[in-house]
């Protein structure tokens, strides 16, 4: 069948594979963006503030032993509504005090 301009009309399918290419990096371009969005901690006046999860998962111990450095006094934090908050910049401050060079 041809169309006005003398060309042949095919009807695209979603089996096409070009259609598949596209739908699959659509779906890659979507999980990319859903991971940035749960990442995504807006700051306050510049400063962004993690939950003892996320630091104790940075730092790479329990919360058990992120509570017992706020009772020593290791490590600054903030409670807000029930919350124990920390500046990323404070956590990064102790990690640059404690690199040593090999």
């Amino acid at each position: 069948m041809l169309g006005y301009n003398g060309m042949e009309n095919k009807v695209i399918t979603k089996e096409n594979e070009q259609i598949k290419a596209f739908f699959c990096s659509l779906d890659k371009m979507l999980d990319k963006i859903e991971t940035a969005l749960a990442d995504y901690r807006p700051t306050l006046k510049g400063e962004r503030f993690l939950t003892d999860t996320q630091v104790s998962e940075r730092l790479k111990v329990s919360r058990r032993t992120l509570q017992e450095y706020r009772t020593e006094g290791r490590i600054p934090y903030t409670h807000f509504g029930g919350k124990t908050l920390y500046r990323e910049s404070d956590i990064q401050k102790i990690l640059d005090k404690g690199y040593r060079k090999a």
